[in-house]
């Protein structure tokens, strides 16, 4: 699988606030991680960057091949990792109040494994249709799970980004998963809400099924979202057959 990820400010943000990275372990396992740092000027950038190092180089001392141990073991360490962040942020007063979202997917042969705390999402793009696997834990979504407000009426909401569910806020870090089958030709994309904000599902399908690289889908994902305002930092991260690009 080819992998990519690119991350940019925007254009309204003094200071970029995601991190992202890949982690391989020691059974040749992948895992790619994002994270949208929470807090403003009070440490969003320290909680994501804390988020996804921390878990990667623990990640990367594993030996594991099998979903289940892989399920377990996230559990335990993203909780490992919200009480890390809780501490860091009761020994600094200027780190009171951080926090971030997390969404990860680790490849395994057979096997994916999604998981997120928070609104950044991760996707499956499988025979040419878009699949959002992950759900935003946000106001908005249990609003429309409740029938009280329609998908249309969300995307607009006001309190849009308003979010119940993180890392670094509450002692209880509550990671959901979802497991699939790994199939030939499957892409996946990890994303912060900067971009799905910004783009809507329809135009990251079209570019998601260019024949081109996975760097070049993700600088284009990046080039819509700053087109249509950049209101927010940005990442995307691709996963996509090696086979998938023959020009």
């Amino acid at each position: 699988m080819e992998v990519a990820y690119q991350t940019a400010i925007g254009k309204k943000r003094t200071e970029n606030q995601d991190y992202v990275s890949v982690f391989r372990n020691q059974a040749d396992q992948q895992l790619a991680i994002i994270a949208d740092g929470i807090g403003g000027n009070r440490g969003g950038d320290v909680a994501s960057a804390m988020a996804v190092s921390h878990i990667g180089f623990l990640f990367e001392a594993t030996k594991f091949d099998e979903y289940q141990d892989v399920e377990k073991w996230l559990r335990k360490n993203v909780q490992d990792e919200n009480n890390s962040i809780i501490e860091k942020s009761h020994q600094y007063d200027d780190l009171q109040g951080m926090g971030t979202t997390i969404a990860l997917t680790v490849l395994l042969k057979k096997r994916m494994i999604f998981a997120n705390i928070g609104d950044s999402r991760g996707y499956l793009l499988r025979d040419f249709e878009l699949h959002q696997i992950t759900e935003d834990h946000s106001l908005v979504n249990e609003l429309v799970k409740r029938g009280e407000l329609s998908k249309k009426e969300a995307i607009n909401h006001p309190q849009k980004n308003v979010i119940i569910r993180t890392l670094g806020i509450s002692s209880d870090a509550d990671l959901d998963t979802y497991t699939l089958p790994l199939e030939p030709g499957d892409q996946i994309l990890l994303c912060t809400d900067g971009l799905t904000n910004m783009v809507s599902d329809a135009d990251i399908q079209k570019t998601l099924l260019q024949n081109i690289s996975a760097t070049e889908k993700c600088q284009q994902l990046v080039d819509q979202a700053n087109t249509a305002g950049g209101l927010d930092n940005i990442t995307v991260l691709i996963y996509q057959d090696d086979e998938e690009v023959t020009n």
